[in-house]
This record gives C-alpha cells, sequence and structure tokens, in this order.
C-alpha cells in the first residue's frame, strides 16, 4: 500500500493527494507544534496533522505532493523523517545503459533519495523516505523502463538460493540456444563462407545446388537462428528501441536485421536493389547471434564464479541442530531452532548459531571470521559463533541470536553490500554509457552515408557491411562489467581474509590514504595488563616472589593487582591467605601472608619504609625507556623486586608498523596515555608521530591535526569507543571485532585482532582499484580503436574491411576479457600472513596481481 493517495473530489474541488511521514526526534508536544508550522509554510500544503504517539506527519497537498519540500521543512525545523533501504533484483539487463536507465526510472519516483544499480549483481539498491515509497512503486518504475524485479528477500540464504536458481535457469538457456544456434549456423557458414575461401567447395556448390538453392538453404535455417535462440534479442533490443531507450540487444538487432533484411531481398527480389549488389550475408547474421550467445554463456559462467565467496559464506551455514528440548535431544532444522534453546555439539561439528557455552569443554576452528588457524579454546561462559568447526571436545551452548542477527548473516550482509557499492571511479562510465548506445547508432548510420555516397562499387554493400559492423563491434558490456565485477572479486576475496568492507567505497578511499592513525589500547597493544616483568633482588626466587605479592594483591581490585594474581595463577601458584592487610592510597598495599611481611608500591613507600631503591635503579631505568611504570616489593623489610605491569605491544604489531612504512605511509599513534610512556612507545615501534592525553572526545581533533597538506587519513580503532573517531576518518577501520561486526561507524571490519589486516586491507584496495583501471581502459580503448575500424578508417591506407563476423567475435570476448581480469583477484595473496607468521615488508612488493 502506496502512502502517497491521489483523490479524485467531486467538482469544482481540485485534487488533493496525502502523504504521510514518519518523523524522528520529537519528545514533547512544542516539537508537534514546530513541525506542523514548518509544513504547513510548505507551498501546496493544505493541512498538516502531527501525532506524537505515532511519530508520523499526515499532510494534505493541493495537486501533486513534493516529499522533498515536506522533508526540508521538517529537517528546517530541526527534525528528521525516517529512511529505508530497499534491495530489487533486476532481470533482463545486459550492459551499462541498462543500469543507467533503471537507475533513472527509479530515481524519479518521489521520495526516492538514491537508487545505485549493479550490472554483475544484478541487483538495485534504493534508498527511500520510509511509508512514502512501497515496494510496488519501484517495481513498477522498473517495469516501465522495461526490465523485470522482485524485492529480495531479508533471509539471506534464501535471497542466495533464489538468485542461484534464476541464474542456473539463465545459464541453461544460453547453453541451450547456443547449441541449437551453432548446429544450424554451422551449414550457412560453410556453404557461404567455404564457397568464397576453397575453389572446390565453389564449384560443388555452383554445380550440384545452384547458387539461388545454396541462398534458399542459408535463408531457411538463418531464419530458424534468428527468430530462434536470436529471437531473445529483439524481444529486448526492439522495445527498447520504440521507448527510445536503446541498449546492446538493440544494437544486435539493428545489425542482424539489416544483414538478414539485405540477404532477403537479394534473395527473393534482387530487382530492387542496384545492380551487382545483389549479395547474400545470411552468414553475418547468423555467427553474429552465435558467436555474441557464446560470449553471454562464458559470461554467465565467469558471473557465477565472481559471486563464489557468498557461496562459500553461505555453504559455512549448518542445516540442522541438536537441541535439548523436554529432556530429549532432537535434531531440528536450523529456522526452527529458537533463542535460549540449548544446542548440543559433538566433536567435528559445525556450530549450528552463535551462543554462549553451557556445559562442557572444548577447541573450535574460528578462522572463517578471524582468519587464526589455531583453535580457540571454549569453556563455560565463552562465545561461539554459528559455522565455526568444533575440533575435540563436546558441549552444549545456549542460543543467543538466530537468522539475519547471527555474526555469519551479518557478514554475508556486509559482503552483499560492498559488492553492490558503486564507486566514485564509475561516475565517469556511467555518463558516458547512458548515450553510448545512441551514439554508436548515430555512427553507424554516419558510417552508412559516407560509403554509400563516397564509397566504391558496390557503394550500397560496402555501406551496409560497415555499418553493421559499427553496431555488432560496440560493446558497452564490458564497461558496463568493469567496475562492479572487481569490486565482486575484490571484496569477496577480502571477506575469505577476514577482511570486510562495509562501505564499497572505503575499496576506493583506502588506496589514497597517506596517514594511518592507530588507536593504542587494544588496537596496539593486547587492551589489558600484564605482569611483564618481575627482577628479583640477591637472595630472592621469582616464584617465591610473585605468590608473596600476588598473596597481598588479592585483596585489591586494581587492575595492576588483577594482573599479578592472573600472573600468578598461570604459573600454577595459589596466593596464600593474608591477615593485616593495608592500603596506604597514593603509596602502596601491605599485609602478612603465609607468615611473612609484604609491602607492594611505588618508590615513595619504599622511601617511606626506609628501603634504598638504589640498587635497581638500571631495572627501574630500562622499564620507564619502554613506557612502563616500575612498582617495588619488599619482604621482611628488605627490598625484594622490581616489578612492571602494563598493556603488553601485540606480538604481530611490529611487523604490521614496519608492513605499513613499507607502503610508504606515516604512521600515528593516539592515546590517552602520559606523553612520557606515549613517546617510549613510538620509539620502540617507529611510529612517526604521536599524540597523547587525548580523551575520547579529543581523537577527532587530533585526526584533523594529522591531516597535514590535504593527506588522506585513516583510523584504525576497536570499534567501540572509537566511533567518533572512525566516523570522522576518511577510511575508519575496525580492528578486533570478531564478534561484533556490525560496526556502524566504521567503513571497514577486520574480524582478526591482528594490526597485520590493516596492510593486507590497503594491498588488496590498492590491488582491486589496479583492476578496476585495467578493465575501464581495455574497455574504453577497444571501443576507441576498433569502432574506427569497423567503420572503414584504414580502407583508404592499406584497404583493410573488418568483417561484422570478426566484430562480433571482438564484442564477445571484450566482455569475457574484462571478467576474465576480474576473476584475476581471485588470486590475489595477502602480503602478510595472520596467524600463521608474519610476512616480511618485503612481501608487500609482491602483492601486486
Amino acid at each position: 500500500m502506496a502512502s502517497i493517495v491521489q483523490q479524485g473530489a467531486n467538482p469544482p474541488m481540485a485534487s488533493v493527494t496525502r502523504l504521510s511521514l514518519a518523523v524522528e526526534g520529537m519528545t514533547c508536544a512544542s516539537c508537534v507544534g514546530r513541525v506542523e508550522r514548518a509544513l504547513k509554510a510548505v507551498p501546496g500544503v493544505q493541512t498538516a496533522a502531527v501525532n506524537l504517539a505515532t511519530e508520523r506527519a499526515d499532510i494534505t497537498f493541493a495537486g501533486l505532493a513534493d516529499p522533498q519540500a515536506a522533508v526540508r521543512a521538517i529537517e528546517g525545523a530541526g527534525y528528521t523523517v525516517r529512511e529505508q533501504t530497499t534491495e530489487l533484483a533486476i532481470a533482463d539487463m545486459t550492459c551499462a545503459s541498462c543500469v543507467g536507465r533503471v537507475e533513472k526510472a527509479l530515481a524519479k519516483i518521489p521520495g526516492v533519495l538514491e537508487a545505485t544499480v549493479n550490472l554483475a549483481t544484478e541487483r538495485a539498491r534504493v534508498r527511500h523516505l520510509a511509508g512514502v515509497v512501497s515496494t510496488e512503486d519501484l517495481e513498477a518504475a522498473v517495469e516501465r523502463a522495461g526490465y523485470k524485479s522482485r524485492r529480495l528477500s531479508d533471509g539471506t540464504a534464501g535471497a542466495g538460493d533464489q538468485d542461484a536458481e534464476r541464474r542456473e535457469g539463465e545459464a541453461l538457456a544460453l547453453r541451450r540456444d547456443l547449441l541449437i544456434a551453432a548446429i544450424l549456423t554451422l551449414p550457412v557458414f560453410v556453404l557461404e563462407m567455404g564457397s568464397h575461401l576453397i575453389p572446390a567447395m565453389h564449384h560443388w556448390v555452383m554445380g550440384v545446388l545452384g547458387e539461388q538453392t545454396s541462398w534458399y538453404i542459408q535463408f531457411a535455417l538463418a531464419t530458424l537462428v534468428l527468430f530462434g535462440p536470436g529471437l531473445r534479442f529483439f524481444r529486448k533490443g526492439v522495445p527498447a528501441l520504440l521507448r527510445g531507450a536503446p541498449d546492446m540487444n538493440s544494437l544486435v538487432s539493428l545489425g542482424t536485421a539489416a544483414a538478414y533484411g539485405y540477404s532477403l531481398a537479394a534473395t527473393f527480389v534482387p530487382g530492387v536493389l542496384p545492380a551487382g549488389t545483389a549479395n547474400v550475408y545470411f552468414e553475418a547474421a547468423v555467427v553474429i547471434v552465435t558467436l555474441i550467445l557464446l560470449g553471454r554463456t562464458l559470461e554467465a559462467r565467469a558471473k557465477g564464479r565472481t559471486s563464489q565467496a557468498i557461496k562459500r559464506l553461505v555453504g559455512l551455514q549448518a542445516k540442522t541442530a541438536r537441541v535439548s528440548r523436554n529432556g530429549e535431544t532432537v535434531e531440528i532444522a536450523l529456522d526452527q531452532v529458537a533463542t535460549g534453546d540449548v544446542v548440543l555439539v559433538r566433536p567435528g561439528e559445525k556450530i549450528a548459531l552463535d551462543g554462549e557455552v553451557v556445559e562442557g569443554a572444548s577447541y573450535v576452528d574460528e578462522s572463517m571470521i578471524s582468519g587464526e588457524p589455531v583453535p580457540v579454546a571454549k569453556g563455560v561462559g565463552a562465545e561461539v559463533v554459528g559455522g565455526t568447526i568444533n575440533k575435540t571436545g563436546a558441549f552444549s551452548f545456549r542460543v543467543t541470536k538466530i537468522g539475519a542477527n547471527t555474526v555469519l548473516a551479518q557478514i554475508i550482509r556486509l559482503v552483499e553490500q560492498a559488492q553492490g557499492a558503486k564507486l566514485p571511479i564509475q561516475a565517469l562510465v556511467d555518463k558516458v554509457t547512458m548515450w553510448f548506445v545512441p551514439a554508436v547508432m548515430a555512427a553507424a548510420a554516419l558510417t552508412f552515408l559516407v560509403w554509400l555516397l563516397f564509397g566504391p562499387d558496390p557503394a550500397l554493400t560496402f555501406a551496409l557491411v560497415n555499418a553493421v559492423a559499427v553496431l555488432i563491434i560496440a560493446c558497452p558490456c564490458a564497461m558496463g562489467l568493469a567496475t562492479p565485477t572487481s569490486i565482486m572479486v575484490g571484496t569477496g576475496r577480502a571477506a575469505e581474509l577476514g577482511i570486510l568492507f562495509r562501505k564499497g567505497e572505503a575499496l576506493q578511499a583506502l588506496r589514497d590514504v597517506g596517514v594511518i592513525a592507530l588507536d593504542k589500547t587494544g588496537t596496539l597493544t593486547k587492551g589489558r595488563p600484564e605482569l611483564t616483568d618481575l627482577v628479583t633482588a640477591e637472595g630472592f626466587e621469582y616464584d617465591e616472589v610473585l605468590a608473596l605479592v600476588a598473596a597481598v594483591e588479592t585483596r585489591s581490585e586494581h587492575p595492576i593487582a588483577e594482573a599479578i594474581v592472573a600472573a600468578a595463577r598461570l604459573r600454577g601458584i595459589t596466593p596464600a591467605p593474608i591477615e593485616g592487610f593495608e592500603a596506604t592510597p597514593g603509596f602502596g598495599v601491605s599485609a602478612k601472608a603465609a607468615g611473612r611481611t609484604v609491602a607492594v608500591g611505588a618508590d615513595r613507600f619504599m622511601t617511606r619504609l626506609g628501603l634504598d631503591v638504589s640498587p635497581f635503579l638500571p631495572a627501574a631505568q630500562r622499564l620507564g625507556e619502554q613506557g612502563k611504570s616500575p612498582l617495588y616489593a619488599a619482604i621482611d623489610g628488605r627490598l625484594a623486586a622490581v616489578i612492571a605491569v602494563a598493556d603488553p605491544i601485540k606480538e604481530t604489531t611490529p611487523a604490521a608498523i614496519a608492513a605499513l612504512h613499507a607502503l610508504g605511509l606515516r604512521v600515528a599513534m593516539i592515546t590517552g596515555d602520559n606523553a612520557a610512556t606515549a613517546a617510549a612507545i613510538a620509539r620502540q615501534l617507529g611510529i612517526d608521530e604521536v599524540a597523547a592525553e587525548v580523551l575520547p572526545d579529543g581523537k577527532v581533533a587530533a585526526l584533523k591535526r594529522f591531516r597535514i597538506d590535504g593527506a588522506r587519513v585513516a583510523f584504525v580503532g576497536d570499534g567501540i569507543n572509537d566511533a567518533p573517531a572512525l566516523a570522522e576518518a576518511d577510511v575508519g577501520l575496525a580492528i578486533g571485532t570478531g564478534t561484533d561486526v556490525a560496526i556502524e561507524a566504521a567503513d571497514v571490519v577486520l574480524m582478526s585482532g591482528d594490526l597485520r589486516g590493516v596492510p593486507n586491507a590497503i594491498a588488496i584496495s590498492k590491488a582491486t582499484i589496479r583492476n578496476i583501471k585495467q578493465n575501464l581502459f581495455w574497455a574504453f580503448a577497444y571501443n576507441a580503436v576498433l569502432i574506427p575500424v569497423a567503420a572503414g578508417a584504414l580502407y583508404p591506407v592499406n584497404g583493410m574491411l573488418l568483417s561484422p563476423i570478426f566484430a562480433a567475435a571482438a564484442m564477445a570476448l571484450s566482455s569475457v576479457f574484462v571478467l576474465g581480469n576480474a576473476l584475476r583477484l581471485k588470486r590475489f595473496r595477502a602480503p602478510m600472513a595472520v596467524g600463521a607468521g608474519a610476512g616480511t615488508p618485503a612481501d608487500l612488493a609482491r602483492a601486486a596481481i
């Protein structure tokens, strides 16, 4: 049901249109009044009623509704109108001009804010005002443009299955038509071209069959080809031509119809043609159809391969789950599992859905989401992700997410969105291709006239052959496929490497960044304090000191205390009971453990206790240079050890920083730590610039400072506390978010917590954009060079003309070439191995395809 309703009123009243908009941000009656006043000021609005409870504005226009004006008025009053996005599967598109016409038709609908159509995925994504535009409105607009559409279902797997079935059906029909066309075309080609090329064949045709009989046979077979397998081109091309919106099918229809019609006249009414021009070109018409069907068949196969990443992701989903219900274990379909159900997992089984372990323990292979090949230990309370593989043990988990909310479903959705994106580089292509087919038709007409007026005898024959060659050789298919196929393959390969491009535009933007700004905590470091150093004095053992210090720290809730206790437990040390615990704010803590007096704190605490810390001065200086703050431990009145607890740098961070430098990038660090600690870490890692003592809301200002001389800045953060900075950066990369992929502020999500994913993301961005440029160069250069050749530009120089048959072969191959080039991205190798040992910076040089 559409929300724009046109009402025909009784005369003499004028017709009115009612519009209902969903308004967000209203909190009270005064908000309602402001919105109503703003709407009533819009020209053409008769009435405006706003309901706070339903958050809707009902507007009556005198005449046609103007949704955009109403939205501007609401936004001007300080409120927003709810938007939504609808995805449609579009059928029957064949070239870039089809894409432009569908986008134009959708954009004309009142209430549509943006429409993008992708030829490779055969999908349209329409952003429109919620409640103003219905799916029926969108489908009707697509149908008026001459194409078919259907709304994609919300279930990712279901939509994928439907698309796969439709594509397979189309591929089967193409293969069938190609086989029929090839069988019927072969005799025509042999009869006509054989007579020209092989003298013995010419004598046999003339002596046994006769020229006229040969032409009759060719006519019969050509008719079967054109109005059998070739009818698909006329069914789509002729209506498009009549609508004044010609496409690739129109060019093929015109070219083959011209060759067939001319041959028809030469066969049955040769007297209407000038003397000496009665030649047949049945073979050109049928070979053109067969070769283009061959190109379409190869193109369909290649398109299927471009979407293999999605197929593999969908294939990771389990089909059934073993659920405990009413004291029994039953195996049920996945769509019957509900949140809260307890699922049992045996060794080697695929985990069905997302959940939390409630019983048992095991190791789980999570490489599908993190890229890490090492199985992860799972015990009670641990989170598990659907699609991952259980290894050794058995356990049960409670389902927390089902359907479209699971991590795997979100990953699939993100990859599909990125694959359907339109990069800025595509804007020029869109402008060119909208006018390309009409321009080719004009060029063909001009070619015909020039050859007819100035060409040698038989001028009509030369004019026809060259005009048909121009029509056939032009290929907007290659232009339309150049960008989307590379995006599909590139983002799919990135997903296999644990790199999710939430926005396809980030593919282009990431290639151009000059500065990589890194959040420290959780990005460069592990994000949790650990005991990094414990240097004992003479006469004390490491485990002895650690046991006593950990015993005292069990009473403290400070993160440093927790790190010391955790280190003791990792070494199998059970802290002894303590008594007389005392905390001195700003100094340290003390207590008796195992009958011994223990004090832990800063150097000033040791001085208060009358202890000299100078023996540990070299060690303390070394720790300070590393950005660590030393603590001291005293046992029974003697200085026993110097201790450091810090957020340790991840083992993979130095290699990742070196790789970013190898790419020619400046690396910056943003942290809330004090300047001395930040400078120490920067020196240790070779970081170029530092913004220290920065509060969360100051990260945006720091990013602006890094934009020196207009440099583009990418920010890498944990995706939770860094949302403003992720949104402000030219490209935001969320790292270490394996079980929370829907980070709205980030452009790119790195499923692994490994910083080496950043140079990998940049490398695949560069490879994809390079691939797109190769495709575009080929598509444009192909047309720029071969259209003049087809028109006969070389004839005055060397007498060369291009047969329509070779033109058809070249046209079919151009699309296949573009698709084949895009598929090379499937072989992209990450310059840095994630989880399996760091690559070297030199590997980056070998990342090129």
